[in-house]
C-alpha cells in the first residue's frame, strides 16, 4: 500500500496521530506499507512500514494547522513524488489523506490501484472554517471535486458522525462507507528520541501530584477554535470557592502559550494556573491520567477531537462545550456539557467539584460507552472490514524493522 499523507508527519496534532493509527493498525494486520509525506517530522517505528519524505523547503516552515498557501507549495511537491513513487512501484491499494485524493483520484486509472479516501474533514469546509478564502468559486471547484472523489473511491473512511452522514448524502455507497473514529490513544513509537519539549512549569508536577489540590487539565493544541481563553476565565471565576483547585494547560506554541499567559494574568491568576507548553504525548497521558477533571473546551467545529476519546477512556471526569463536535458522541449521561461560554464553563466546573458522586457516576458511563464503541478491538474490526472491501488478503506482520528514507522516491521494490 503507497499511504499519502500531506501531513508533517509525526508531529503531535491531530490529524497526523490519526495517519499514525491507522497506518499502525494496517501494518498489524499484515499490509506492507510505503508513506510519503511531507519533510518535516519525527521517524516512526512501525514494522513494515517505510517513510519516504520530499525535500526539506525550509522558508515553508513550520506547516500551519489547516489549509494554507504553504501547502499548497508543499503538495505540488507531494503530487510529483506520488507520481514517480507510482511508477516505480506496482501498487495495489493507495491510501489518500486529506486533499491528497485530489490528485490519487486523478492518478487512479492510470495506474489502476485501488483507492482508499481517508476523509478527515470536508476540505471546501475547511477552506471557510479556517479563512482561506470566502470565494464561491473557489470552494465550489473544491466540492466538486470533493464529491467526486468520494464517488470514486473504492472506500471512504470518515471519522464522525456528520461527516458520515454528508459521505451518504454525496452517494457513497453504504457497503464501501467505514466510519472509523479516531479512537486510539497508544504512546507514539518514535524511530529516534523526541526532541525535549518546550520546558515545563516549574510548580506543574506540584500541582499534577498534589492530592490536596484538585486539578483540571486541557491537552492538545492551542488553536482559537479551542476555547482555551474562555477556560481561563471560567476557572477565574470558580477560584473564590475553590481556592485549592489548579488548571493545567498542555500545549501551544511559544507565541500561543505567551497570548494565553496574558489572558490568565488579566483574570487574576498566577500560581493556580499552570502552562506547561507542548509535551509529548507520553506526558500528555500521564497528565490526563492524574487529573481530577479534563477539559474540552472547543468553541466550534463539527469533527469530534480526537482527545474525547481519550477522555471517555480515561474514567475521569469531563467537561466539554455543548457543540455539534461534541455531541455527535457526548451527552449529559457521561459528561458535564457547557455551553461555550466562560460563565457556562464556570458553572459545569462547580458542578463537578460540588458533586463528586454525580462526577464519577458520568466517569463511570463514559468509560462504559468508550469500550462498548470505541476501544481498540472495534477500531481493529473496522479496519479489517475495510480491507475486505478493497479485496486485501493478509499475510500476516511484517517480520522486520522497516527501511526509512528522508527525501526522494523509494528505490527498492513494491511493498
Amino acid at each position: 500500500m503507497l499511504v499519502v499523507a500531506p501531513h508533517p508527519f509525526f508531529t503531535p496534532r491531530g490529524t497526523p496521530f490519526s495517519v499514525y493509527y491507522r497506518t499502525l493498525v494496517l501494518a498489524q494486520e499484515g499490509v506492507r506499507i510505503d508513506l510519503l509525506t511531507y519533510h518535516p517530522g519525527q521517524d516512526v517505528d512501525i514494522p513494515g512500514v517505510r517513510i519516504v519524505r520530499i525535500p526539506r523547503i525550509a522558508f515553508l516552515e513550520p506547516v500551519p494547522v489547516g489549509p494554507s498557501v504553504k501547502k499548497l507549495f508543499l503538495d505540488i511537491f507531494v503530487l510529483f513524488w506520488t507520481i514517480g513513487m507510482l511508477i516505480r512501484h506496482r501498487y495495489g491499494l493507495v491510501h489518500a489523506h486529506e486533499e491528497a485524493v485530489f490528485w490519487c483520484r486523478a492518478l487512479k486509472p492510470v495506474f489502476r490501484f485501488r483507492l482508499i479516501y481517508d476523509m478527515h474533514s470536508s476540505l471546501p469546509q475547511q477552506l471557510e472554517n479556517f479563512g482561506f478564502t470566502k470565494s464561491k468559486i473557489l470552494i465550489g471547484i473544491f466540492r466538486f471535486l470533493e464529491d467526486s472523489c468520494l464517488k470514486a473511491a473504492d472506500a471512504v473512511i470518515t471519522i464522525c458522525p456528520d461527516l458520515r452522514d454528508y459521505a451518504l448524502q454525496q452517494g457513497v455507497r453504504k457497503d464501501k462507507h467505514f466510519l472509523i473514529e479516531n479512537s486510539i490513544f497508544d504512546d507514539v513509537r518514535l524511530a529516534a528520541p523526541a526532541s525535549a519539549p518546550a520546558a515545563v512549569d516549574p510548580d506543574a508536577e506540584d500541582v499534577v501530584f498534589s492530592p490536596r489540590n484538585p486539578t483540571m487539565v486541557y491537552a492538545g493544541t492551542f488553536e482559537k477554535y479551542q476555547g482555551i481563553d474562555r477556560v481561563i476565565k471560567a476557572f477565574a471565576r470558580i477560584t473564590g470557592q475553590y481556592p485549592a483547585a489548579r488548571l493545567v494547560l498542555a500545549g501551544g506554541t511559544p507565541e500561543q502559550v505567551a497570548a494565553m499567559k496574558a489572558v490568565a494574568a488579566g483574570a487574576g491568576l498566577s500560581g493556580q494556573c499552570v502552562f506547561t507548553g507542548r509535551v509529548s504525548k507520553k506526558t500528555a497521558l500521564r497528565l490526563n491520567r492524574e487529573a481530577d477533571v479534563l477539559l474540552s473546551p472547543r468553541i466550534d467545529g463539527t469533527n469530534t477531537p480526537l482527545k474525547v476519546y481519550e477522555q471517555l477512556a480515561s474514567g475521569k471526569p469531563l467537561i466539554a462545550t455543548r457543540i455539534w463536535s461534541h455531541t455527535q458522541v457526548l451527552d449529559d449521561e457521561c459528561c458535564f456539557l457547557a455551553a461555550p461560554s466562560p460563565d457556562s464553563i464556570a458553572d459545569s466546573m462547580r458542578d463537578v467539584l460540588s458533586n463528586p458522586e454525580e462526577a464519577k457516576r458520568r466517569a463511570e458511563n463514559a468509560r462504559k460507552l468508550y469500550d462498548r464503541e470505541y476501544a481498540r478491538p472495534i477500531y481493529e474490526a473496522k479496519i479489517r472490514a475495510l480491507l475486505a472491501e478493497v479485496g486485501f488478503r493478509g499475510a500476516g506482520p511484517a517480520p522486520c524493522a522497516p527501511e526509512k528514507r528522508r527525501t526522494g522516491p523509494a528505490s527498492s521494490g513494491p511493498v
